[in-house]
């Protein structure tokens, strides 16, 4: 077990790709069947699951940024205003600058970062696992993920997948006491989404729990000192920018980004319309099958994330998590995004990680399998109904 406030030594090559191959190679292969049964579903159907994983919800907002730049809105009959300044502009970019190399639409250049930034995500989750616990925990923490039943967004031209990479290297880079790095991997990850601020805080948290311990016992070590402060001043540079920058665009000062989000009626309010939500579910006895349900899956949330401190995971870790669990949480709208919301939150998956590498490979890979094809077939049944707002 390791303590909350010191990283583990880096195992030797833990971010090697030859050490990462089983699980990067595992992730590829969930990844397929996944989106071969979105094919195969959405055939039967008469959709496009083309369609479906580029040009359906947020997918089309990224790339009108990319498109038109900042500045789309749709005025709603209620009165609400759907604006574009809500959506963070890292991925759009980078949609903009894949189409302008490539013969690639905005759409499946957004596919293929997508694509990219998942395989990414993986090696990133697997270096941080192999570097808390070992390698065969780092291989079941990659496929556990990417068995999740809303994995099929990892291969979506949505921003989770972008976003899981830049916080699982910002992670493993604050690890490994690689300060500057990591500031530079938040700050990117600031940009990304405004979950941001949970790498941030993470590093921040870390940063001055080292700063403290390494004072007590090298009061004489300067330039360790001057590299965390490095890296806590980039690591917010990202969302602070973007965040100010849509301040001056909207005249409404460094709160203008909680008015545009206001706009698409969403904030913080400490769960108290996720509450309503789920109380409201039972009125009737059908709903009330999926509130108790959205139960038992908050339950099964706090208990990881209980049982991560209780294993005694990295301080970087538990924070990291605690604040991309509150966010996703405690928002006062779309109830139904908040499982792909908590997507990033693979800490909580090292103790699911850990007891399947404990068990015989061929057990676990039993499990992880039938997992695989039980995701792979919500997904497509998800994509081709309600699917992610």
């Amino acid at each position: 077990m390791t303590d909350l406030e010191t990283p583990l030594a880096t195992p030797p090559g833990a971010s090697a790709p030859r050490r990462a191959a089983p699980a990067l190679l595992g992730y590829a292969a969930v990844r397929a069947l996944g989106v071969l049964t979105l094919a195969l579903w959405s055939a039967a159907n008469g959709k496009s699951a083309h369609t479906l994983l580029t040009a359906r919800w947020d997918s089309l907002w990224y790339t009108r940024v990319a498109d038109l730049g900042y500045g789309y809105e749709v005025r709603l009959p209620n009165g609400d205003v759907h604006s574009n300044l809500a959506f963070f502009p890292l991925l759009p970019w980078l949609e903009r600058l894949v189409s302008a190399l490539t013969p690639l639409s905005y759409a499946d250049a957004g596919l293929l970062v997508s694509m990219l930034a998942s395989l990414a995500a993986a090696w990133g989750i697997f270096a941080v696992a192999d570097h808390v616990y070992d390698s065969r925990v780092g291989v079941c923490a990659v496929l556990v993920w990417a068995v999740l039943p809303v994995g099929v967004v990892q291969s979506m031209a949505y921003s989770e997948s972008l976003f899981t990479a830049l916080a699982a290297w910002s992670l493993y880079a604050v690890l490994t006491g690689r300060w500057v790095t990591a500031g530079l991997l938040a700050a990117f990850a600031g940009l990304t989404r405004p979950v941001g601020a949970a790498v941030v805080a993470a590093l921040w948290v870390a940063a001055i729990a080292s700063f403290v311990r390494d004072r007590s016992a090298h009061p004489a070590h300067g330039a360790p000192v001057l590299r965390r402060a490095l890296g806590m001043l980039l690591a917010p540079l990202g969302a602070a920018g973007y965040v100010l920058w849509v301040g001056h665009r909207t005249g409404k000062g460094p709160f203008g980004y909680l008015d545009v989000q206001a706009g698409w009626r969403n904030g913080f309010d400490g769960g108290y319309a996720f509450a309503r939500f789920v109380g409201d579910k039972f009125t009737s006895f059908p709903s009330a099958l999926a509130g108790v349900g959205l139960i038992v899956g908050v339950a099964l949330i706090v208990w990881l994330y209980v049982t991560c401190v209780r294993q005694g995971q990295p301080l970087a870790l538990l924070v990291y998590a605690g604040i991309v669990i509150a966010l996703a949480l405690c928002a006062s709208s779309y109830f139904g995004s908040k499982p792909r919301l908590l997507l990033p939150a693979f800490p909580l998956l090292l103790p699911l990680a850990l007891a399947l590498a404990r068990l015989r490979t061929s057990r676990s890979a039993l499990i992880l399998g039938g997992v695989a094809l039980a995701s792979a077939l919500y997904g497509g049944f998800w994509l081709n109904g309600s699917g992610p707002p």
